[in-house]
């Protein structure tokens, strides 16, 4: 493949409960030469402010920022979905907010970022989906796979809450399914230039 260096690349997280341990893992160890952007939902009190910039900003090694609407997409930056917004990839690529309607009860949706993200990048997009206690995500997981994206789903069995990556695994079979303590080491590997 021709050009590949150039071809924006993307990793797309999404959780809910006992998904901020698993983060607090993953991202620090991310590399600072990863060759992607990576877009994270999680689910939140509504009525608050997220902290989630405040927890990661001086541990990873990428620059977090709390997404914007209209904010181009470059790689090498972590962006968290505001709480009571969903949080989807445009044409760009860029980010988009929108209050349309919860989904799971949720916003932000999951299947909304990982559908609108598979949109936009194809196979381009690395898709993880970690603890959480209802089935969403597991539908945009399904569609990052029919647009030639990467899955990864973690283990059941390591989730505090397994509903979540139970649901996926019922409808799919990912590409890797992951123990915390794999997740960045795979992020890394599929990021650092090489074609997956």
């Amino acid at each position: 493949m021709t050009g590949a260096a150039s071809v924006p690349r993307a990793v797309v997280i999404g959780g809910s409960a006992g998904s901020l341990e698993v983060l607090s893992q993953v991202l620090p160890a991310l590399a600072g030469q990863l060759d992607a952007v990576v877009v994270v939902a999680l689910h939140l009190p509504r009525e608050q402010p997220s902290l989630l910039c405040d927890i990661f900003r001086h541990r990873c090694a990428l620059a977090v920022r709390e997404a914007q609407d209209k904010e181009p997409l470059k790689a090498g930056q972590i962006f968290f979905a505001p709480p009571d917004y969903h949080l989807l990839v445009d044409a760009g690529p860029s980010l988009a907010l929108s209050i349309d309607p919860p989904l799971h009860f949720s916003r932000p949706s999951i299947d909304v970022l990982f559908e609108s993200a598979a949109d936009v990048y194809g196979p381009a997009l690395t898709a993880l989906l970690l603890s959480g206690a209802n089935a969403d995500g597991a539908r945009g997981l399904a569609v990052v796979q029919r647009m030639g994206g990467t899955t990864c789903v973690q283990s059941p069995a390591s989730a505090s809450a397994a509903a979540m990556p139970e649901a996926a695994l019922a409808l799919l079979q990912p590409d890797y399914v992951l123990a915390p303590a794999d997740m960045a080491p795979l992020l890394n590997q599929l990021h650092q230039g090489r074609v997956s």
